[in-house]
C-alpha cells in the first residue's frame, strides 16, 4: 500500500514552498514514510537594503523492517537530512525539540547474520551528522563491520568450562569507513569526494577468567590490533623558507599495536541487623572492591624525525612524528603506559516494617543505588602518579519518581601560587588530604494526576519517545514537538471521530509536571564558583476532555534569566483540531495560531497564522 500527497504553499511577495509525503507498507515485510520539502524565501521587499533570496530543504525518511520477515537479514532507514538552517528559517515550522537542537542525522543501514558456530555477522551503514550552526557536514560513505563470535579453543564441547585455558576464548572484528567532510555549499559536489579518507581496522581480543582463592575473580586480557590506511604522510623542513613542508601520499600502508590488563575483584555482603520490631529492621551493604592493571608499550619504530634549522644551517630542534597521522583509526602510541586502578561501589538497602500491618515480610527500600569510588596509580609517569578519585552516587524516592544523582572529584595535589598542580600532596602542604574540585547534583521529578493511583501511565514516555524521534533528548523539558503544517509523523491516527461522552462535566483533570535542577560546582584553579545553576520544568493539563494546556520553561539561577519559554493551548473540535502556540519572548519570540480537519484526506482544509519578529513575508 502506497500513498502519495504532494502540497504546496504561496505568499504574496513571491515566496513559496512544495511538499511532498508518502507512506507506504507491504504487509509482514516493511513499512516507512518518506517527507521532501522545498521552500524559496523571499525576505523584505526589492530595493530595500534588507532584501534577501534563499532556498532551503528538508528530507525525512523512515524505513522499519518487519522482524519476521527475514531475521537473519534487516535494512533499515532513519535520515533527517536538508539545508543547516531549514528549522531556524522555515516558514511552514514550528518545532521546539527542532530549533533548539543543533544537529541533523542520519543512517541507513543493511545488516546480515550467519548462524553457526562460531557465528558470522556483517553489515554495511550510511551515516551523515550536520551541525547547523557551523554548517559542517560529516558522512561515512559506507562504514562496513564484520565479526566473528567468540570461540573457545581449549574448552571441551560438552561441559563446563575450568582453569585458565579453558576459558580463554578470542573474537575477530573488522571495521572499515570512508569518511567525508563537507559543507552545505559543496554537498554532493565533486570537491566532496578529493579529501575522503579511508581504512581498516582489525581486532583480536583475547580473555580469560577464573576463581581465585574461592573467593576472587580473576580476569586477564590482551589484544592485538592492526590498522590499514590509504592516507599517509611525510614531513620536512625547508630551510629556505624556514618552514615545515608536509607531503600527503595515496597507497597502502599498516601498523600493528597490542596491550595487557587484567583485574581482580570480589564482594563482601554486611547486614546490620536492629531487630524485627524495629521500623527499621537491618541495613544490607554490598561492596564491590576492585585492583586492576594495565600495560601498554611504546611502538617507536612507526615514528620517524626531521630537524628544524635556522637560517645559519644550525639544528634548534628534532621533531618526532609518525606517518600515520591522517589514519581514521588513529595512530600507533609512542608513550610507554602502566598503570594500576583502584575502584570501590557499594549499594545500600534497608528492611523496613510494611506499613500494611497482614504482610508477613519486611518491605526492601534501596538507599542508595549506587555509591562508587575510583582512582588511578600511573606507575610509568615521572610525577603526579595518582589521578584525582572520582566519586558518583545515586538514589530514588517516592516510587522512582525522583532521581538524585550527585558526583565530585577530589584531587590528592597542592596548588602552587600560580593555582598549577605541583608534584606534592596537598596535605603535604599544609591542607586536607584531598581538595575538591568539582561537584554536581541533578535531580529529576516527574508527577501527574494518576501518580497518587495504582498503576503509572505512559503517557509521558510517548510524549518523550516524540520528541526524541523529532530529533529532541530523552531529557528535554520543553514539551511536545509542534508541526502544524504535517501530522504524518506524529504517529497519532486521527481519522475517526469520538462522541461526546455523557461524563464530560465530571471530567477529572489529568496533569502532569516534569522538573529538572542542575547543579555544577567548579574548584579546580581556586575558583571556587558555580560554574551552572538551573531549574527547568514542562507540564500539561486537561482543563476538560477537550481543552489542553501545556508549558516548558526554566530559569537560569546564575545568570538571573529565564531559559526558553513556551505556551500551548489545544482544542479538540471533534473532527476539527485547534492549537495555539506562544513563546513570549527570546529570540525565537513568535505566536501560531491553527486550526483544520483532523482527517489526512481534508488536511488542506485549514487555517493557519503565525507571527515571527524580524520576519515579513
Amino acid at each position: 500500500n502506497v500513498d502519495l500527497a504532494v502540497l504546496g504553499d504561496y505568499y504574496t511577495n513571491g515566496s513559496y514552498g512544495l511538499r511532498l509525503e508518502s507512506n507506504y507498507a507491504w504487509r509482514y515485510k516493511f513499512r516507512g514514510n518518506l517527507n521532501l520539502r522545498f521552500e524559496n524565501l523571499i525576505n523584505s521587499e526589492r530595493g530595500f537594503p534588507d532584501f534577501a533570496k534563499s532556498s532551503i530543504y528538508n528530507i525525512r525518511w523512515s524505513h522499519s523492517q518487519d522482524a519476521k520477515s527475514n531475521p537473519n537479514s534487516r535494512f533499515s532507514a532513519s535520515v533527517n537530512l536538508g539545508s543547516s538552517r531549514y528549522y531556524q528559517q522555515s516558514i511552514n515550522q514550528l518545532n521546539a525539540s527542532n530549533f533548539l537542537n543543533n544537529t541533523l542525522a542520519s543512517s541507513v543501514s543493511y545488516s546480515r547474520t550467519f548462524p553457526g558456530e562460531p557465528q558470522v555477522n556483517f553489515s554495511v551503514t550510511a551515516t551523515h551528522s550536520q551541525n547547523t550552526n557551523t554548517e559542517v557536514i560529516n558522512m561515512t560513505l559506507p562504514t562496513f563491520q564484520g565479526s566473528v563470535g567468540r570461540i573457545f579453543p581449549f574448552a571441551p564441547k560438552t561441559g563446563t568450562k575450568k582453569g585458565i585455558l579453558q576459558n580463554i576464548n578470542l573474537q575477530y572484528n573488522v571495521r572499515g569507513e570512508n569518511r567525508i567532510q563537507t559543507t552545505d555549499s559543496l554537498f554532493f559536489k565533486k570537491e566532496m569526494f578529493e579529501d575522503a579518507v579511508s581504512g581498516f581496522q582489525h581486532n583480536i581480543p583475547i580473555s580469560t577468567n577464573f576463581k581465585l582463592l574461592k573467593y576472587l575473580s580473576l580476569s586477564a586480557s590482551t589484544g592485538y590490533q592492526e590498522v590499514w590506511t590509504f592516507n599517509t604522510i611525510e614531513r620536512s623542513f625547508d630551510p629556505e623558507s624556514l618552514e615545515v613542508v608536509t607531503t600527503e601520499k595515496k597507497g597502502f600502508d599498516s601498523f600493528r599495536t597490542y596491550n595487557f590488563s587484567a583485574s581482580l575483584g570480589t564482594t563482601l555482603y554486611g547486614m546490620f541487623n536492629f531487630g524485627t520490631d524495629k521500623k527499621i529492621q537491618a541495613i544490607r551493604h554490598v561492596m564491590r572492591p576492585s585492583v586492576s592493571y594495565s600495560i601498554s608499550p611504546a611502538f617507536s619504530q612507526y615514528y620517524d624525525t626531521y630537524e628544524v634549522v635556522d637560517a645559519d644551517g644550525t639544528t634548534l630542534e628534532e621533531v618526532e612524528y609518525t606517518r600515520f597521522e591522517e589514519s581514521i583509526f588513529g595512530i600507533p602510541g609512542n608513550t610507554y603506559a602502566s598503570s594500576v586502578g583502584l575502584s570501590l561501589s557499594n549499594t545500600f538497602e534497608a528492611k523496613v516494617r510494611d506499613r500494611d500491618t497482614t504482610a508477613t515480610d519486611p518491605k526492601k527500600v534501596m538507599l542508595l543505588n549506587n555509591l562508587n569510588f575510583s582512582t588511578n596509580y600511573n606507575i610509568a609517569a615521572d610525577s603526579l602518579k595518582w589521578s584525582p578519585v572520582r566519586l558518583t552516587g545515586g538514589t530514588q524516592f517516592f516510587n522512582n519518581k525522583m532521581n538524585v544523582n550527585f558526583g565530585a572529584t577530589l584531587d590528592p595535589y597542592a596548588l602552587d601560587n600560580n593555582n598549577n598542580k605541583i608534584n606534592k600532596f596537598n596535605i603535604d602542604n599544609g591542607g586536607s588530604l584531598f581538595r575538591l574540585t568539582s561537584a554536581n547534583l541533578t535531580i529529576n521529578y516527574s508527577l501527574n494526576s494518576k501518580s497518587f493511583k495504582k498503576g503509572d501511565t505512559a503517557e509521558d514516555d510517548a510524549a518523550i519517545q516524540e520528541s526524541i524521534n523529532s530529533g529532541g533528548r530523552a531529557d528535554d523539558l520543553f514539551g511536545k514537538p509542534q508541526d502544524f503544517a504535517d501530522n504524518r509523523f506524529t504517529g497519532r491516527d486521527e481519522e475517526g471521530e469520538q462522541e461526546v461522552p455523557s461524563d464530560l462535566y465530571t471530567h477529572a483533570i489529568p496533569w502532569s509536571l516534569r522538573l529538572a535542577y542542575a547543579l555544577n560546582y567548579s574548584n579546580s584553579r581556586r575558583q571556587n564558583e558555580i560554574s551552572s545553576h538551573s531549574l527547568m520544568f514542562s507540564g500539561d493539563i486537561d482543563l476538560t476532555q477537550r481543552w489542553t494546556v501545556g508549558f516548558s520553561s526554566g530559569y537560569d539561577l546564575k545568570n538571573k534569566g529565564i531559559t526558553y519559554t513556551q505556551l500551548r493551548f489545544e482544542r479538540d473540535l471533534l473532527s476539527w483540531r485547534m492549537n495555539f502556540t506562544w513563546i513570549p519572548f527570546g529570540n525565537r519570540s513568535s505566536w501560531n495560531f491553527f486550526i483544520g480537519i483532523k482527517s489526512n484526506i481534508l488536511k488542506d482544509l485549514k487555517y493557519d497564522r503565525r507571527q515571527q519578529r524580524d520576519r515579513s513575508l
